[in-house]
């Protein structure tokens, strides 16, 4: 092992394989990787990623960061994405929610270490916001509507009080292609994608807003904070909006899918958000403003439309 040592919390999420697939694809492979998971082990992960380590951890109790310790060391950089993250389930489970949302175990564990020896980059949500204006912007308070993003806050102040080494982003829904080990849940694009390739209607907000982020991107913000960590060493305690450029309702979603694939657009109904109980409060406008991020990183993410047309395109390869 030479490298500096990067752990994914959550590694066999969405979210967590594109990240492991990412840095694994670096030239010269600067990083050693491990990640952590909960449930089940995929196989095909790690048969597409070679010397991936793999730590099962509970992040309620904190067992097996302890194994960690001792045959990975202390990382560099541990990106935190794991999270209960379907909002009805979190309002029926509030206890559980907390207890894996808010990621005290890690953080006690990371204070076994040197302070600010190791870069915590956290994953938060735009379900933080209370959804009342457009475009918010990270220093607007966080007013969330539901247990989730109540989840999600405390879990920013945990972050923010106890670590001197951190970066929190706030991010949208985030899409893009199907992940190496598929995961359970399924992915707005492609379901879209289905309800629409069969020619059946389907029902879509029109007054709920969003700023989806293609899931590259994300990537690319996280190997961006790494590299600046890893390379100039300068603490940093950053918070930042993590969405694409475009402010935009299910309906619109649904159009630049019908758009791209040459549906038929009369199939995308218009429903208003109110006229469905989903089991849980859902914030109308979430959409955020993302001018620190492209400040900060120089990273501009890409359109909502070009991220779709990139991710049918991935799925085509399947």
């Amino acid at each position: 092992m030479g490298g500096k040592r990067v752990l994914i919390v959550g590694g066999t999420g969405y979210l967590g394989q594109h990240l492991l697939q990412g840095f694994s694809e670096i030239q010269g492979t600067p990083y050693d990787l491990a990640f952590t998971y909960h449930s089940k082990l995929p196989q095909a992960l790690l048969d597409a990623i070679p010397h991936l380590l793999a730590f099962h951890v509970d992040l309620r109790t904190g067992q097996g960061f302890e194994a960690i310790s001792q045959t990975f060391g202390q990382p560099d950089v541990v990106v935190n994405c794991a999270a209960l993250s379907v909002p009805r389930a979190c309002e029926m489970d509030p206890t559980a929610t907390m207890s894996i949302n808010v990621p005290s175990s890690l953080v006690n564990w990371l204070s076994n270490f040197e302070e600010s020896s190791t870069l915590l980059i956290h994953l938060s949500t735009d379900q933080v916001y209370e959804g009342v204006k457009s475009f918010y912007k990270e220093e607007d308070e966080t007013v969330p509507v539901n247990v989730y993003g109540k989840s999600k806050v405390a879990a920013e102040q945990l972050v923010s009080e106890k670590c001197l080494n951190f970066a929190i982003l706030r991010s949208s829904i985030i899409f893009g292609p199907q992940t190496i080990s598929p995961v359970p849940r399924s992915l707005p694009i492609q379901w879209m994608d289905g309800v629409l390739s069969k020619g059946e209607k389907g029902d879509f907000f029109h007054d709920e807003f969003r700023c989806p982020v293609y899931v590259k991107d994300v990537v690319s913000i996280i190997l961006a904070l790494t590299s600046r960590w890893v390379s100039e060493g300068k603490q940093m305690q950053l918070l930042l909006n993590v969405g694409g450029p475009d402010r935009v309702s299910r309906v619109e979603m649904a159009e630049a899918v019908a758009h791209i694939r040459g549906y038929d657009t009369s199939l995308i109904k218009a429903v208003s958000a109110s006229s469905v109980d989903r089991g849980v409060k859902s914030p109308a406008d979430i959409s955020m403003n993302i001018t620190k991020l492209v400040q900060t990183l120089n990273i501009s993410p890409v359109s909502f439309k070009d991220g779709v047309k990139l991710t049918l395109a991935a799925e085509a390869k399947f």
